[in-house]
């Protein structure tokens, strides 16, 4: 094995990943109504809604600050289209209960575009870098420090987690 077939299998293995999260995301809220991904489990649960806009926005705010770029979030007006009542560079880390109430769309459309345009970014981005980056320190408040590929698992893990929770609740949807 070359060294240019590590370099991508390595880009080839995250751009699966985050492709699997791409595909959870479009399942999840396909067909949806709009009162259907506000639905809250127990009235306190996160909504889909609102966790496909955190995943998404964790992935947009993450993999933007590791390449040193603008998020799609502001870069292509999608927190205008949102029209969230929060700060704009809100992620959803920390929000309320109140907050999760706030995360409204009208359509499952709105959700499934804005994470695609950040899917095509997350891959375009991966594929710029290459392996010789992942080992690039991107955050040097930890210690030891965070190199991009620790980055780019963590964030993976992150919204794996968060996309299978969208799921779950899309199973506990009340029927009609």
């Amino acid at each position: 094995m070359t060294a240019s077939d590590v370099d991508a299998w390595s880009v080839q293995l995250l751009v699966d990943g985050f492709g699997r999260v791409r595909d959870s995301v479009r399942a999840v809220v396909e067909g949806l109504e709009p009162d259907e991904l506000a639905w809250r489990p127990s009235g306190t649960g996160n909504s889909i809604a609102w966790l496909v806009w955190h995943l998404t926005r964790v992935q947009d705010d993450h993999l933007a600050g590791a390449a040193a770029e603008e998020q799609v979030w502001t870069r292509d007006g999608w927190s205008t289209r949102f029209g969230l009542p929060f700060d704009e560079a809100a992620t959803g880390y920390g929000q309320t209960s109140s907050d999760v109430d706030a995360v409204r769309v009208g359509s499952p459309e709105l959700l499934r575009d804005y994470h695609d345009a950040v899917h095509d970014q997350t891959v375009r981005q991966l594929r710029s870098w290459g392996e010789s980056a992942l080992a690039r320190v991107v955050d040097e408040d930890w210690d030891p420090p965070v190199t991009l590929a620790v980055r780019l698992v963590s964030v993976l893990a992150d919204v794996l987690a968060h996309a299978g929770q969208a799921e779950y609740v899309r199973g506990l949807l009340p029927a009609d």
